[in-house]
């Protein structure tokens, strides 16, 4: 019997059709497992011998810039806060005399600077005399009119 579809006569491709079919429908064929349970028995005590779990997970590179992100963000954040609690801690235990020590050079720093300041204005200041030469005519004719929702005024000369 030959088993290449081209060379069969009709009563040996309807035998290997039945026979195909009868193989297909045969109720003790294997069937392919999709699972796996280990049954081996684990030991009562002692180390387990380690079992191999590949992890194949992809993380998109965004989504890993932005868990950086958060995590150097939420570290900043918490640091501004402790800077924050201790600012806060020193100024409930102000006292004046500590006010007076801590302002004390920024007051003398402020009035050196005051007074270079006005020595510098009074060494820029220069005595001018201003002299205007020429015809100084002052209009005093005002003219006004009022017409309607608005008014106006107007100097003639």
């Amino acid at each position: 019997m030959t088993t290449d579809p081209k060379h069969l006569t009709e009563s040996e491709a309807s035998a290997e059709a039945a026979r195909l079919i009868r193989e297909a429908y045969r109720p003790e064929a294997p069937a392919t497992p999709t699972s796996f349970r280990d049954t081996t028995p684990v030991p009562a005590f002692g180390t387990t011998p380690p079992e191999r779990q590949p992890d194949h997970r992809i993380v998109p590179e965004w989504a890993a810039g932005i868990a950086v992100a958060s995590i150097g963000i939420g570290a900043g954040v918490t640091g501004i806060g402790c800077g924050a609690w201790l600012v806060f801690q020193g100024l409930s235990s102000v006292t004046l005399l500590g006010v007076i020590a801590i302002a004390a050079p920024f007051v003398g720093i402020a009035t050196v600077a005051t007074a270079v300041g006005a020595a510098i204005s009074k060494a820029k200041r220069s005595s001018t005399t201003n002299v205007y030469q020429g015809t100084v005519i002052k209009r005093t004719d005002i003219t006004s009119t009022a017409r309607g929702i608005g008014a106006r005024s107007r100097i003639e000369g």
